[in-house]
């Protein structure tokens, strides 16, 4: 079978469109004559800004020289697995890494070839984590959300800056404890100090006071000499996560640290003075954790000197959609994945479910639901991970009671809390919106949500 040599340039046209690595090729005068697909997307140009100009009339080197293309065209030179950092035409910085050679004819230098896989997300995201703070990733500014709870709560946070005073953060689970806690550090005096966390939970009884106090050889069999975390956190923030979580003694000798500013490891006799700044995270209202005697009422007259009780995401319906495409933005750099949003069906069901793990089961969400996703750029309701598929919301119907038996006052009853969930996902959870909507006070409305469990 005779071979079409028409096909050729299609054929490899085809292949160098669709292959997954960036491709650019320059004459022996430096100009480009090849630049694929996939090359226009690892340094977001067109092909008509770069084919047929030269090279350094397009990129800029912080070294000319530096152009792994300009070294295998002047000098032959081969390169494998250079990392190159340069700018593109727009003063974007691009990162990639190269295997770069010279093309041949004769002994003679035609031109070059770069291959080039991109890295520059990821170097983009090392960049800002070391940028951050030792042990702290988290500031103001990455809160998300423009809800008037959250802007409240925000505020109030920004406030507890300018003392050392003791925080209390009160909030369930997956609501962002900690990211505020960071927060309210390296907003503050402290924030060159050191920032511990430790979760009060995670550790048994028996190990946790020694972790908090320190101990000094001899206290017990085993013991060695060694730091307390009051003492490494000495001059910045210790934050105790799920206070209420620690056994009442030890809560007393917490409140004695506190209030005396000092601390006596386990095994001494002498106190060593401390600088503490002290931020405790409760994952339940303090008052009930007080009634259930989890928490020591005197502890917590100290501890809440300022507090913060952080709403669930049911509460702020406002942020989830910002929340969302947050989420998306961040997986799309850590799985090199180019998602744009979501389908409505996905949104009305972001929208309408309750989020009981709150932000930290949306972000898992978001998550799972790119995990199954391939060349797409929309999340639909064929992403969302198995435990959220029978969930969605579609076609939705009027109300239509199932029990007829039931009396006038029931019936009507259920249709009011119908249409209210109706007009309230209309207003996207807008209380003010949908108490004007239906014609009711604010004050009315809210009854009516608290009483049905309806946000």
């Amino acid at each position: 079978m005779e071979m079409d040599y028409e096909w050729l340039p299609l054929i490899f046209q085809t292949i160098m469109d669709e292959i997954d690595i960036g491709l650019h090729v320059v004459d022996e005068n430096g100009t480009s004559v090849l630049y694929n697909k996939k090359m226009m997307q690892i340094e977001e140009m067109d092909g008509h800004d770069v084919l047929g100009k030269k090279l350094l009339d397009v990129f800029t080197f912080a070294n000319q020289q530096d152009s792994t293309l300009v070294e295998a065209l002047r000098y032959g030179k081969t390169s494998k697995n250079v990392k190159q950092t340069y700018f593109n035409n727009k003063g974007q910085e691009i990162t990639t890494v190269n295997h770069t050679f010279p093309i041949l004819k004769n002994g003679d230098i035609k031109g070059a070839v770069e291959i080039a896989k991109d890295v520059t997300k990821l170097e983009r995201l090392i960049k800002e984590n070391m940028n951050k703070t030792e042990n702290t990733k988290y500031t103001f500014d990455s809160l998300i959300g423009n809800s008037p709870v959250i802007r409240e709560v925000c505020e109030h946070a920004m406030r507890a800056t300018r003392t050392s005073s003791s925080v209390l953060i009160s909030g369930d689970t997956g609501t962002g404890k900690e990211v505020f806690a960071q927060s309210i550090h390296n907003g503050s005096q402290r924030s060159t100090g050191p920032f511990i966390s430790q979760n009060c939970a995670a550790l048994p009884e028996n190990l946790i006071e020694g972790l908090l106090f320190g101990t000094t050889k001899g206290a017990f069999t085993g013991a060695v000499d060694r730091q307390g975390l009051f003492e490494q956190a000495n001059g910045g923030t210790l934050l105790l996560d799920e206070i209420n979580s620690l056994d009442l003694n030890l809560q007393a000798k917490l409140l004695r640290v506190i209030q005396e500013k000092t601390v006596r490891k386990i095994g001494a006799t002498k106190d060593i003075p401390i600088d503490v700044r002290i931020i405790a995270t409760i994952n339940e209202d303090p008052i009930d954790a007080i009634s259930g005697q989890r928490l020591r009422k005197d502890l917590y007259y100290r501890l809440s000197v300022v507090t913060l009780f952080i709403p669930p995401l049911k509460d702020r319906k406002e942020d989830i959609l910002e929340l969302a495409h947050y989420f998306i933005e961040k997986y799309n750099a850590l799985f090199q994945m180019e998602v744009k949003g979501f389908e409505d069906e996905v949104r009305d069901f972001l929208l309408a479910y309750d989020w009981p793990g709150n932000i930290r089961e949306l972000e898992h969400f978001i998550e799972g639901a790119m995990n199954l996703m391939s060349v797409e750029t929309t999340i639909d309701s064929t992403h969302l991970p198995l435990q959220y598929r029978n969930k969605t919301m579609t076609n939705e119907k009027p109300y239509q009671s199932t029990d007829s038996a039931l009396p006038l006052k029931e019936q009507i009853k259920y249709a009011e809390k119908y249409y209210i969930e109706k007009v309230m996902k209309t207003c996207n959870h807008n209380i003010s919106q949908a108490a004007k909507q239906l014609g009711i006070s604010r004050q009315s409305l809210q009854y009516r949500l608290k009483k049905w469990n309806t946000r």
